[in-house]
């Protein structure tokens, strides 16, 4: 009997104290300070919108973090901090183009062409009409396009950019050649004194 005593507690005690050890938590406060400041600027408030006739052209520069975090939660903060590291030379733009009547803009009697073709230009062709220019004067080509189709629900047309390659901090300038609308180049200027937006 006291054999079997001393067995179970040499099981025993070992067991409880391996269920009772918790690991620490990392402090994950410094991500939670970044992802916070980047919360009270605005997600979406470096916005720059050019009106060229009755069309609506707004570039969006948006962080990764706010894909990241909407892709995965924020459950695990080390695990989008350590994906941010190794994509940190990516930047995301959303671009929408708005008719100020709220009128389809894949309509031929903008675009002159058929609303297919349209549909296939936003989605396959457009990326070859925009880059980035950066503070160093270095040209960075879009490195990919995401039409968000609507399918004529929303009163606009919207794509996301992707461009590899910049510098977290770099300025950059966003150059867009319209091929679809044949509305010129238009410029629009991102810089890190953008006006703070209280949401």
């Amino acid at each position: 009997m006291k054999g079997i005593k001393l067995v179970l507690l040499y099981l025993v005690v070992p067991f409880l104290s391996l269920i009772s050890c918790k690991k620490d938590p990392k402090d994950d406060s410094d991500i939670r300070y970044q992802l916070f400041q980047l919360e009270g600027r605005g997600w979406k408030s470096r916005m720059r919108t050019q009106k060229v006739d009755d069309i609506g052209f707004t570039a969006t520069e948006v962080p990764i973090q706010y894909y990241l975090l909407k892709n995965q939660g924020s459950q695990d903060l080390w695990a989008i901090d350590s994906i941010y590291k190794a994509n940190k030379t990516e930047r995301v733009m959303e671009f929408v183009f708005q008719q100020e009547e709220e009128k389809e803009l894949l309509d031929p009697s903008f675009t002159g062409i058929s609303y297919e073709e349209g549909l296939k230009y936003l989605a396959f062709g457009i990326d070859q009409d925009f880059y980035v220019v950066t503070s160093k004067k270095d040209t960075i080509p879009c490195a990919g396009v995401n039409y968000e189709r609507t399918y004529k629900i929303a009163p606009y047309q919207k794509i996301l950019l992707y461009f590899s390659g910049i510098q977290p901090d770099e300025q950059v300038q966003l150059i867009y050649k319209d091929k679809l609308f044949k509305k010129g180049t238009l410029k629009f200027k991102f810089n890190s004194t953008d006006t703070q937006i209280k949401l």
